[in-house]
């Protein structure tokens, strides 16, 4: 089996280690890869998606797995194309991404099935949003379309609203686009995947990640700064109340609306005391949620996403270790708001119990690693107990060191609050 991954980053990386493990042994590729996905993977020689189609026609590809979400709206789509070029693609169509792609869209998708979730208004320019928040803090406020993670801001009073809007409407930080203006929404969060094709569905390992730059939830949003993942997460009647009332209505929905779905869906969730509530669909697998669930993944993930990908719904192929797995982030200077790179990063052969999955590094002409963009490094430890987890992870995470970095030494200690 010969399978291409999308993307670059510490969850394609965790991606690529975990296909490649798959008891089938498959050849696997990837564009646009990184160099430390480059050892594990085979380089794909393209530029775009057209090229990149190309060349997976005529290599043989018999999977392409979507990781970063852009692809599936760039231009006609990934997962579209893939299928007008005969290639199984797990990932779904762009009409499908659009839950993802569009915070508008999604909104209306929740409401339209019934599926619980927050109140929501719409506003497409500063004047317009200042007038509909109308004073009433704290408020949620969610950009459009896509922003890698950080289009979403929790504001509790009008300053921390204004810059936002600021950064929305004047700044245009994140290109054209409308503005949601949400109810707060109080309680735990925890995020949920599945892996839907067509009708069918399985869950799988439940996580939570910590999006706030600082301990304590404190600062800016971010991509993520770390994530606990574990069965344990969530007890049965939970789990089955988040079947029940937001997944099976979810797959339904797409059903009922003729969106088709073949691949990874994340259901980012907030707990409060009217029950789960949905607040974003993610359609592919969470960053950095991804980094931390895949360690604990056992069976054969490429046969799965293959059968997926084809129509065929195989859950037996994979199931999920009991216990505890936390991956810690290691940024640059300056993140999120910037990024730095070219700082040399030391301690990489010093770690001995945790995994590390490159999410923005490169070599130097020496075979150094240097940081590379915002997130770094994800650090990923496992335990049969959440403590011996987080312990590990914290532990291995500290012998790591660059100009600059910044992580949390709180990720798994804050877990069902």
């Amino acid at each position: 089996m010969k399978i291409a991954v999308i993307g670059k980053g510490g969850r394609e990386h965790a991606l690529v280690e975990t296909l490649a493990n798959s008891p089938c042994k498959p050849e696997i590729y990837s564009f646009p890869g990184s160099d430390a996905i480059l050892r594990i993977a085979q380089p794909i020689d393209a530029h775009d998606l057209e090229s990149l189609i190309s060349w997976m026609k005529g290599n043989g590809i018999d999977l392409c797995v979507a990781g970063e979400e852009s692809y599936l709206v760039t231009g006609e789509g990934l997962a579209n194309l893939c299928a007008e070029a005969g290639i199984p693609c797990w990932g779904p169509v762009k009409e499908s991404a659009q839950l993802e792609a569009s915070k508008e869209f999604s909104k209306e998708f929740l409401i339209r099935h019934g599926i619980p979730t927050a109140k929501a208004q719409i506003a497409s320019d500063y004047d317009e949003a200042k007038f509909k928040i109308g004073g009433t803090y704290p408020t949620v406020l969610k950009f459009d379309g896509l922003a890698a993670g950080k289009g979403v801001a929790v504001c509790p009073d009008e300053t921390s609203a204004d810059e936002f809007l600021k950064e929305v409407f004047l700044d245009k930080r994140f290109g054209p686009g409308r503005l949601l203006i949400e109810e707060c929404l109080v309680g735990p969060e925890i995020s949920i995947f599945g892996a839907i094709v067509d009708d069918r569905y399985m869950i799988l390992c439940p996580a939570r990640d910590y999006k706030r730059l600082g301990d304590g939830d404190i600062g800016p949003n971010t991509g993520g700064m770390g994530a606990v993942a574990s069965r344990q997460l969530a007890d049965p009647a939970l789990l089955e109340t988040i079947e029940r009332t937001i997944v099976a209505p979810t797959v339904a929905g797409l059903r009922k609306d003729g969106l088709p779905y073949r691949g990874f869906l994340y259901f980012g969730l907030m707990l409060t005391q009217d029950g789960p509530k949905i607040i974003e669909y993610n359609c592919r697998f969470g960053d950095p949620e991804c980094e931390a669930v895949m360690p604990l993944l056992r069976g054969d993930l490429a046969s799965f996403c293959l059968a997926g990908a084809k129509g065929e719904f195989k859950p037996e192929l994979i199931s999920f270790d009991e216990g505890w797995s936390v991956c810690c982030i290691l940024a640059s200077k300056g993140y999120p708001a910037t990024s730095h790179s070219g700082d040399l990063i030391s301690g990489l052969g010093d770690i001995t119990e945790a995994r590390i999955y490159h999410c923005g590094t490169k070599l130097d002409a020496d075979g150094n690693y240097l940081t590379n963009g915002g997130r770094v490094l994800a650090v990923v430890a496992q335990g049969a107990t959440l403590d011996e987890a987080r312990k590990r992870a914290h532990t291995e995470t500290s012998k790591i060191t660059f100009d600059g970095a910044q992580r949390r030494t709180d990720i798994a200690y804050r877990c069902f609050e």
